[in-house]
């Protein structure tokens, strides 16, 4: 007797348990992080328009500075963005991203202003812009001090540099500019301690990291992946 075969065509029951048994894969792919990046960019943005404010560069080359802010600043900010998201830093991007926003707005009224001409469409919108940034501040103090701290020196930059915009006060200006300079510095500082810590693999000049920031670098690598399917572009809705 020949033997019989049959074809068996797996229950929908039985498919879902394979499902359970093989879960689907998630693959990430390593990145260089893009806060030093973007926090250059507003290194350079803000002591160049600092140098305005404090007339170490004539008001007369309002439109070179603007094609600074514009050419460098928002191309850098912007690339930082983009590699932030796919970083997974939702935080720190959207942060980085209404800065790169900010600056290009600011960059665009500059070159399409007279030289010295205050707007209070400028004002008006670098306090919103301000408002805008605190979400990030509040968000990174939770686990990198130092640059939630360059978050706020920016919300105040902003707000600073709208009031010298609405009352078109020299002092006004001059508190904007050499609060710009101290956020450059500080901004330097996390740009390079993010590079150094990058390189050495280690932190090397300290950023502050605690909780879910200290957990990110001194963590295991299954530390890293914990919740990774509760996150955006994994799990269905956003």
């Amino acid at each position: 007797m020949q033997p019989e075969y049959k074809l068996r065509v797996a229950s929908q029951q039985e498919s879902s348990e394979v499902g359970a048994v093989l879960p689907p894969r998630i693959f990430l792919r390593p990145i260089g992080s893009p806060l030093p990046l973007g926090f250059l960019g507003l290194t350079v943005a803000t002591l160049s328009v600092a140098a305005l404010n404090l007339g170490w560069v004539p008001m007369s080359q309002s439109h070179e500075i603007a094609v600074v802010l514009i050419a460098f600043t928002f191309t850098t900010q912007a690339v930082a963005t983009v590699f932030g998201f796919l970083a997974r830093d939702a935080v720190v991007a959207s942060g980085i991203g209404v800065q790169a926003g900010a600056w290009l707005t600011v960059g665009v009224m500059m070159a399409t202003s007279p030289p010295s001409h205050k707007s209070l469409a400028l004002s008006f919108f670098l306090f919103v812009a301000a408002a805008a940034l605190l979400s990030a501040v509040l968000v990174s103090a939770q686990a990198k001090v130092v640059p939630a701290l360059v978050m706020a020196g920016t919300v105040t930059r902003f707000a600073l540099t709208g009031v010298a915009e609405r009352f078109g006060s020299t002092s006004w200006a001059h508190a904007s500019g050499w609060e710009g300079v101290g956020l450059a510095c500080l901004a330097l500082y996390a740009a390079i301690a993010v590079d150094l810590e990058s390189a050495k693999r280690k932190p090397v000049l300290p950023l502050l990291r605690h909780g879910r920031g200290r957990l990110a670098v001194r963590g295991t690598a299954a530390d890293q992946v914990r919740g990774i399917e509760h996150e955006a572009g994994v799990r269905e809705e956003l």
